[in-house]
C-alpha cells in the first residue's frame, strides 16, 4: 500500500471514531467518515471493499502497527519474558479506543464476521510474538499464537468492563493470566522430556509455520 493511501485510510479511520460510539462500525459510520475526511465514496469503496467490516479491521491493524512503534521506545530486552508479553499487550490496549473496541466486538460476534474477528486477534498475537523475536518454525509457532490469542481476548473482555483507576484491575488480571500460561509451559517442558511424550509428538513434527502472512495457515513438510 502506498504512503498516500495509508494516509487517506488513517484520515477516514480518525473521522470514523467520532461516529462509532453512536452508529457502531456500520455503513452509516463509513459514509459519514468519508464525508468528514473529504474522501470520495468511490475511493472509499476501493480502500474498504467490504465496507464497514474492512474499516473496523483497518482500525485494528493500525492498532497493532502502533503497538510495534511504541514498543521500539521500551527496553523490552531488560525485562523478564512474561513482563515483555504483558507490556506489549498493555501497549496495545492503551492504543485502543474502548468504545471502538466494544463496538468492534459486537460486529465480530456476528456469524458472518466471526472469522474476521478471529483473524484480527490472531494477527495481534502474531505481531506480539514477531516483536519479541520469535523464530519458531514448527508446531510451536501455532501453539504460542493460540495461547496468546486466548490471553489477549480474555484481557480485552475484562478491560472493556474495567472502571478501576488507570485500568489497574486489567493489568492485574493480565499478570494472572500470563502466570497461568507460564505454569502450563513449565508442565509442557517436563512432559516433553518424557520418551512417551516425544513419541506421541512425532506426527506433529511435520508441521511448519507459514513462510509469511500470505501463506496461512502453514504447510506440511
Amino acid at each position: 500500500m502506498s504512503m498516500e493511501s495509508t494516509e487517506v485510510k488513517n484520515a477516514v479511520i480518525d473521522a470514523a471514531l467520532a461516529h462509532v460510539a453512536f452508529d457502531g462500525w456500520s455503513e452509516a459510520t463509513l459514509r459519514a467518515a468519508l464525508t468528514d475526511a473529504g474522501v470520495s465514496h468511490g475511493l472509499g469503496r476501493a480502500l474498504f471493499p467490504r465496507g464497514a467490516v474492512d474499516l473496523a479491521l483497518a482500525y485494528h491493524w493500525r492498532g497493532d502497527a502502533r503497538m510495534v512503534d511504541r514498543a521500539a521506545a521500551v527496553s523490552l530486552a531488560d525485562m523478564p519474558y512474561r513482563k515483555r508479553v504483558a507490556t506489549l499487550i498493555r501497549l496495545r490496549l492503551e492504543e485502543a479506543d474502548k468504545e471502538a473496541v466494544r463496538r468492534g466486538s459486537t460486529l465480530f460476534a456476528l456469524p458472518q464476521h466471526a472469522g474476521d474477528g478471529a483473524r484480527a486477534v490472531w494477527h495481534t498475537a502474531d505481531t506480539i510474538w514477531r516483536t519479541l523475536g520469535d523464530t519458531s518454525q514448527d508446531v510451536n509457532w501455532y501453539t504460542k499464537r493460540a495461547t496468546l490469542s486466548g490471553v489477549y481476548a480474555a484481557t480485552v473482555l475484562f478491560w472493556l468492563g474495567d472502571d478501576s483507576t488507570d485500568h489497574q484491575a486489567t493489568w492485574d488480571f493480565l499478570d494472572r493470566r500470563i502466570e497461568g500460561v507460564m505454569k502450563i509451559e513449565g508442565l509442557k517442558a517436563r512432559c516433553a522430556a518424557n520418551p512417551l511424550a516425544k513419541l506421541a509428538a512425532t506426527p506433529l513434527s511435520w508441521i511448519r509455520a507459514p513462510k509469511g502472512r500470505d501463506d496461512m495457515p502453514g504447510r506440511m513438510s
